[in-house]
């Protein structure tokens, strides 16, 4: 007795002592001392970031060095060099990320939307088919459907005409499909990784440290970043399949291609062990847009896409849009929503009224009161499900990538994320949203007020759950 109350006490000091969110390290803390016996165990596979400790030994032997948190000097050497200037109104924003991003401004970039599976999946295996070089490749769910297998047919041949084929996937998505995309390319001859894959000898759970970021990458020329996992879910066009989704992708070339393709090796490191090259600078101009690839994970002391996040509402001046499948705000988010509607800026909030996770969407509406009653617009768009992710700032600045708007990417997921500074995307992202926003359904407050007593409770108890979801 005396021993199990010892190590309860000391999971639970562990708690305290390295738990960034006092929720978390207060549930933790809890649980040690109500189940001193199953409590500590459970925090023993759940609750320990160990991908922080590991990172942070590839980090120091990385030849190119891209995540470097923990080491202060370098990072603010980084800071003397934010890179191309961007217009006067984006300043801030600006100043904001190169505090927190260490990576510099490049211009010279063009960004194409590609809507849906339909146009998104064709682009991308063509950018496959004729590689010379290289490709990488990134994805949380790689189904083996009809879409799944056609890349994995393109990813073969290019690796049998002897282009170097790296190819990454989570190990809890990789298990949303039977047989295993990784399984089906080994066997193809490609090669490939898995992130964190759980394991019974020796024990490895980890369930909420998951790599949700999309990369595809060929030749260093032309990049690909996004919402969309592989699979047949996202032929939108396909009305007889109950699982579609609508979801937005896009193409890059120029500079930026190689800070996503960084973000890639720095993954594939991380999972190998190996020693890899920093990518060749693309180099070429391919258009106007400046942007920043932002790698974002829980190896990271400071949540950077957040804090960008935050700085970006905050930094509105005429009008703020999100799209996004889970909407779960931090108390910063909300209280910045909050402020720029009460600034006058025109604040839009689109969520899809079809949820594939009905909990979460359950938790939203506990929450929305808070923002619809300091005149933040919200619309539900109808179904099928909306899995776009989209972030646009007075139609000069966009946030496009994998994130959503929730506490798992913003502390749980490693995510990636690139800043566009182009007026002519964030106008085509504007309009988009705007289409979609006209035939949708606006959400008020009496609606949140006049929710049945049952439906409030099972929507609060569903929030309680809100930093885990």
């Amino acid at each position: 007795m005396i021993l199990v109350s010892f190590i309860a006490a000391a999971t639970a000091g562990h708690a305290l002592l390295y738990k960034r969110d006092p929720r978390a390290a207060l549930g933790w803390m809890a649980v040690c001392f109500l189940f001193p016996v199953a409590g500590p165990f459970l925090y023993f596979l759940f609750g320990i970031n160990r991908v922080r400790t590991r990172a942070k030994k590839l980090i120091s032997r990385s030849r190119f060095r891209i995540e470097v948190g923990y080491e202060r000097a370098e990072q603010e050497d980084r800071l003397m060099q934010p890179g191309i200037q961007v217009s006067p109104q984006l300043e801030d924003i600006a100043r904001i990320s190169d505090a927190v991003s260490r990576r510099p401004r490049v211009g010279g970039n063009r960004v194409e939307l590609l809507r849906n599976g339909e146009e998104a999946f064709p682009a991308m295996v063509e950018a496959i088919e004729t590689s010379q070089r290289s490709v990488v490749f990134s994805s949380y769910i790689f189904e083996t459907n009809t879409t799944g297998l056609r890349f994995i047919d393109a990813l073969a041949r290019a690796e049998n005409r002897g282009v170097e084929v790296r190819v990454l996937i989570d190990g809890i998505g990789e298990l949303y499909s039977f047989p295993r995309a990784g399984s089906v390319l080994a066997r193809r001859g490609v090669r490939v990784a898995r992130f964190l894959p759980p394991r019974l000898i020796p024990p490895s759970l980890h369930i909420n440290l998951r790599n949700h970021r999309k990369i595809l990458v060929a030749d260093g020329r032309v990049g690909f970043v996004g919402g969309m996992n592989i699979g047949d879910r996202h032929l939108a066009a396909n009305h007889d399949n109950p699982s579609r989704v609508v979801d937005a992708h896009f193409r890059l070339t120029g500079p930026v291609v190689t800070q996503i393709e960084s973000a890639f090796l720095e993954d594939w490191s991380f999972c190998t062990q190996e020693e890899v090259d920093p990518p060749r600078p693309c180099g070429a101009a391919t258009g106007n847009a400046v942007c920043r690839a932002i790698a974002d994970g829980p190896n990271e002391y400071q949540g950077k896409l957040a804090t960008i996040v935050v700085g970006a509402a905050c930094s509105a001046r005429k009008c703020l849009r999100i799209m996004t499948p889970y909407f779960l705000p931090s108390r910063e988010l909300i209280a910045a929503l909050q402020t720029a509607a009460l600034r006058g800026v025109d604040v839009s909030v689109i969520l899809p009224s079809k949820n594939n996770l009905p909990f979460v969407h359950w938790a939203t509406r506990n929450m929305l009161w808070e923002i619809l009653q300091h005149d933040v617009h919200v619309y539900y768009q109808p179904p099928p499900f909306a899995h776009t992710k989209l972030l646009v700032v007075d139609d000069h600045y966009a946030l496009i990538g994998s994130a959503n708007m929730d506490p798992r990417s913003f502390r749980l997921n490693f995510e990636l994320a690139v800043e566009v500074y182009d007026e002519g995307l964030a106008g085509v992202l504007a309009s988009y949203m705007e289409e979609v926003q006209s035939r949708s359904t606006q959400v008020f407050l009496s609606d949140m007020d006049s929710r049945a007593l049952h439906v409030r409770s099972r929507d609060a108890l569903a929030w309680l759950f809100s930093p885990y979801l």
